[in-house]
C-alpha cells in the first residue's frame, strides 16, 4: 500500500478516468446496436454491460498491480461488431454458448504460449506503426467536430496546446475541464438526462450447437486475436514494457468464461485507451503508469454498477466534447508511436505501410485493418531484407 500511495500522481488518476470514459463513449454504442437488435429487454442489456464493466475493472486492477504495468482490459469492440448482425440470429442463450466456446479456445492459446513466440518476432517499427494506424482515426475526429462546435472544439484546442507547452502532464485534463465548463456555460448539458439507476445481472443458460461455433465462436476468437491482443500488445511493447502476452491472454479467458452466462462476450486487451495510459502523459516515469490502468479500473467498477446511469451521463454531453476529448488525448501517443515507426532507416518502408493499411480502416475477409497492416508491414520487412544478390554469384557457381 506504501508503494501505492507514493507511485500515485494526479496525471495517471486522470489519464485511466479518460481512458474508461473514451471506452463508454464509443464501443458501448455497438453493444446497444446489438441488443436493439435482438430485442433483449433492460434487464439483459444491464446484466451485459455489468459483466464487461466488472470483468474490465477486476481484471484490469489485478493484472496491473501484478505486473506493475498499465494492463488496461476492455471488452471486444470488433466482437461487438459481429453481435450486431449474429445476436438476432443466434438468439441470447446460443451467444452464451458460443461465448464460452471462444474463450475455452482462448485459454488454450494463452496456455500454449504460441502468442508470445509471434509477438517475440514482432519488429519495433511495425508495432509502433500499427499503434500509430489504429490511432489516426481518433486524432483526426478533433476537426472533424470543428464545424460541429465550434466555440468548444477550439477552446479544448488551445487549451491542449497551452497546456502541453506550460504543464504537458496536466494538458489532457485541462482540455476535460475547459470542455466540460464551455459545456455548461454554452447551456448545452442536458441535465434533464440525468437518471440514476442500478445495474440487475441476469444469469442466462448457455446453448450449444455447430452454427453458433462457426458463426459466431470462432469469428469471436480470430477478431479478438487480431483486432485486440495483437494491437494492444504492440501498445505495450511500444512504450517499453515488456510483460508475456500468454498470461494476459488466459486470465482474459478465464474471465470471459465466468462472466459469459450474465451476457460477457468478452474481454480483450485494449488498445486505444491502452495508449492513454502507457504514454507520457499519464506519467512520466513508465514504473509509475499502472496507476492509471487502476484508476480506470475503478471507474470501469462504478459505471458497471451504475447501470442505466452510465449512458445518460454521456448523453448530457454533446458528442463532440467526447470526440475532441478522444483525440486531443491521444496526440501524443500518436507522435510517439509515428516517430518510432519511422526512427530506423531499414525499417523505415515496413513502418510505413504498417501505418497506412492499419490508418485506412479497410476491413477483407472478416478481418480488421490493424491485422492487414500488420500482414504488409511484416511482408516489407522480409522483402526489404532479403539479400541482393552479389555481382559475379551467378558466375561463380556456373564454374
Amino acid at each position: 500500500m506504501p508503494t501505492l500511495i507514493k507511485d500515485c500522481s494526479l496525471s495517471a488518476v486522470i489519464a485511466g478516468l479518460i481512458a474508461t470514459m473514451i471506452s463508454y463513449a464509443g464501443p458501448l454504442v455497438l453493444i446497444f446496436h446489438a441488443a436493439e437488435a435482438a430485442g433483449l429487454s433492460h434487464d439483459q442489456l444491464s446484466s451485459w454491460v455489468w459483466a464487461v464493466s466488472l470483468g474490465s475493472a477486476v481484471l484490469g486492477a489485478v493484472l496491473s498491480l501484478h505486473y506493475r504495468v498499465p494492463v488496461v482490459i476492455a471488452w471486444s469492440i470488433p466482437g461487438s461488431a459481429l453481435l450486431v448482425s449474429a445476436l438476432p440470429q443466434l438468439g441470447l442463450e446460443q451467444a452464451v454458448g458460443a461465448y464460452l466456446l471462444a474463450n475455452l479456445i482462448l485459454l488454450a492459446i494463452g496456455l500454449s504460449g504460441a502468442f508470445d513466440r509471434l509477438i517475440a518476432r514482432l519488429p519495433g517499427a511495425i508495432a509502433a506503426g500499427m499503434q500509430a494506424g489504429i490511432l489516426f482515426s481518433f486524432g483526426i475526429e478533433v476537426f472533424r467536430a470543428l464545424p460541429v462546435q465550434p466555440l468548444l472544439v477550439a477552446a479544448m484546442f488551445v487549451s491542449y496546446v497551452a497546456m502541453r507547452r506550460l504543464q504537458p502532464r496536466y494538458a489532457v485534463a485541462a482540455v476535460l475541464l475547459v470542455g466540460a465548463l464551455v459545456t455548461v456555460a454554452s447551456g448545452q448539458f442536458r441535465s434533464e438526462a440525468l437518471v440514476v439507476a442500478l445495474a440487475s445481472p441476469q444469469l442466462v443458460s448457455p446453448q450449444f450447437s455447430l452454427s453458433a461455433l462457426f458463426s459466431l465462436a470462432l469469428p469471436l476468437v480470430l477478431v479478438a486475436l487480431t483486432g485486440q491482443f495483437m494491437p494492444g500488445m504492440a501498445v505495450l511493447r511500444s512504450a517499453g514494457y515488456r510483460t508475456p502476452a500468454s498470461p494476459l491472454i488466459s486470465a482474459s479467458a478465464i474471465g470471459g468464461i465466468l462472466l459469459a452466462p450474465f451476457g460477457c462476450h468478452g474481454l480483450n486487451l485494449a488498445a486505444v485507451t491502452a495508449s492513454l495510459c502507457t504514454g507520457r502523459e499519464a506519467h512520466e516515469d513508465p514504473r509509475r503508469r499502472y496507476i492509471a490502468a487502476l484508476s480506470g479500473s475503478a471507474l470501469y467498477l462504478l459505471l458497471g454498477i451504475a447501470g442505466a446511469t452510465l449512458m445518460a451521463l454521456f448523453a448530457a454531453f454533446p458528442a463532440a466534447l467526447i470526440a475532441a476529448l478522444a483525440g486531443l488525448a491521444l496526440y501524443g501517443a500518436i507522435s510517439e508511436a509515428l516517430s518510432r515507426s519511422l526512427a530506423e532507416p531499414t525499417e523505415r518502408d515496413a513502418g510505413l505501410f504498417t501505418f497506412l493499411v492499419s490508418a485506412s480502416g479497410v476491413s477483407f475477409l472478416g478481418l480488421s485493418a490493424a491485422f492487414w497492416g500488420l500482414l504488409f508491414g511484416l511482408v516489407a520487412h522480409g522483402l526489404l531484407r532479403l539479400r541482393k544478390p552479389q555481382p559475379g554469384a551467378a558466375l561463380r557457381r556456373d564454374n
